[in-house]
C-alpha cells in the first residue's frame, strides 16, 4: 500500500510538472496586453478600502487549487432550479469570499478582451497582486489556465482541528511536500477566523469543560469574551471573528509564526504546527528569519497555482465566471 502511495504521489507530481510546462509568463501579452494590469488596478482599488481582501483571496485561491486544481470551480453558482449544488455552497466553502471582485474584474477584461482570459487565471493574478499590496513577496506567475466544467459540492479538505500529519498527508496528495504545507498555512497571517471554528478551544477543549492548555491564558479570556457576550447572530456573516494574527494583521509577514510560538495560534491547527515535530523546526526558522518565509511562500504560491491546471484546448474561458458557457 505504501508503495502504490508513492507511486500515486510521484504520479501526480510529474503530470502537473508536465502540465504546467505549458503555462507561460505572459500568456496574454499578445491577445490581451493590458489584463495584468486590469487584474492590478480592481485589486488596488479594493485593497485601498478593504485591505482583509488580501486574506479572502488567499483563501478563495487555496479552496479551488485544493479541490479539483485550480480551474475555478469554486466560483460556479448553485443551481436550485437543477437540483445543482457547487463547491462554492459546500459546508467547507460557505465562509470563501472575494466572489465579488473577481467578477469585477472579468467584467472589465470581457468589456475590452471577449474570452480571452480565463476566471482561473484572474483568481491565481488577483491573489498575487493582493499578497504584494499587503507588503508580502512580488513575485512572477505563469498564466494560461482554463477554466473547469465540473463543480459539485464532493469538497474534501482539510479542517482546522485536524492533526498536522493528516493535513501534510492532504498537501502530498496535490503535489506539495512538508515545507509547501507549513508555509501555505503562514497566509494565516492576514486571516480571520469566525468563533465556530475555535470555541470549543476557549471554553470546552475535547469535552473537558476547561480550555486548551495550549493557549495563552489572555488569548483564552479575549477569546471567550468575544464569542461570549455578543448578540446571538441571525446570518453566518454575524458570527464574531478575529483576526488569526493578533499581532500585523494586515501584513504578509512572518509574525504568524511568532505568535503561535507564544501559544497564540487561534485555530487548532496553527497552535499544532508550533508543536508537532513535523513542522515545529520549519516553524522556529520563519519566525527567526522573515526573509526565508518570504522566499518560501512565493515559491510555494507558484506551486499551488500550477496544481491540476487545464491548458490548451481542455475546459474553457467562461464569459460569466458564476455559470459555465454551456451548462446541461
Amino acid at each position: 500500500m505504501k508503495i502504490v502511495a508513492l507511486l500515486l504521489v510521484f504520479l501526480c507530481y510529474f503530470f502537473q510538472n508536465f502540465v504546467s510546462a505549458q503555462l507561460k509568463i505572459g500568456f496574454y501579452n499578445s491577445s490581451c496586453p493590458n489584463a495584468e494590469f486590469i487584474v492590478k488596478s480592481v485589486v488596488q482599488k479594493r485593497f485601498k478600502n478593504n485591505p482583509s481582501i488580501t486574506g479572502a483571496l488567499l483563501r478563495l485561491h487555496f479552496h479551488d487549487c485544493g479541490v479539483r486544481g485550480c480551474d475555478a470551480s469554486i466560483l460556479i453558482d448553485s443551481d436550485s432550479s437543477k437540483n445543482q449544488i457547487s463547491e462554492k455552497d459546500s459546508v467547507p466553502n460557505l465562509t470563501v469570499r472575494g466572489y465579488e471582485l473577481i467578477d469585477e474584474i472579468k467584467e472589465k477584461l470581457e468589456s475590452i478582451c471577449p474570452l480571452i482570459v480565463s476566471c482561473s487565471d484572474i483568481v491565481t493574478l488577483a491573489t498575487r497582486d493582493a499578497v504584494a499590496l499587503a507588503g508580502g513577496p512580488k513575485y512572477t506567475i505563469p498564466t494560461g489556465r482554463r477554466d473547469g466544467l465540473v463543480s459539485n459540492s464532493s469538497v474534501d479538505l482539510p479542517g482546522p482541528t485536524q492533526p498536522v500529519s493528516e493535513i501534510l498527508q492532504f498537501f502530498r496528495t496535490i503535489g506539495l511536500n512538508k515545507i509547501d504545507m507549513v508555509t501555505l498555512l503562514g497566509a494565516h497571517t492576514v486571516g480571520v477566523a469566525h468563533c465556530s471554528f475555535f470555541q470549543s478551544r476557549v471554553s470546552d477543549f475535547q469535552g473537558t469543560g476547561r480550555p486548551d492548555p495550549t493557549m495563552d491564558h489572555e488569548l483564552v479570556k479575549k477569546l471567550f469574551r468575544l464569542c461570549n457576550t455578543s448578540k446571538p447572530p441571525t446570518t453566518l456573516n454575524d458570527v464574531p471573528r478575529t483576526f488569526l494574527d493578533q499581532n500585523t494583521s494586515f501584513i504578509v509577514d512572518n509574525q504568524y509564526y511568532n505568535q503561535i510560538l507564544k501559544k497564540k495560534g487561534i485555530l487548532k491547527i496553527d497552535q499544532e504546527l508550533a508543536l508537532d515535530k513535523l513542522s515545529a523546526p520549519i516553524v522556529a526558522r520563519f519566525a527567526k528569519n522573515g526573509n526565508a518565509f518570504i522566499k518560501s511562500f512565493a515559491k510555494s504560491m507558484v506551486k499551488m497555482g500550477n496544481i491540476n491546471v487545464l491548458v490548451g484546448d481542455d475546459g474553457e474561458i467562461r464569459k460569466n465566471c458564476r455559470v459555465f458557457n454551456n451548462p446541461n
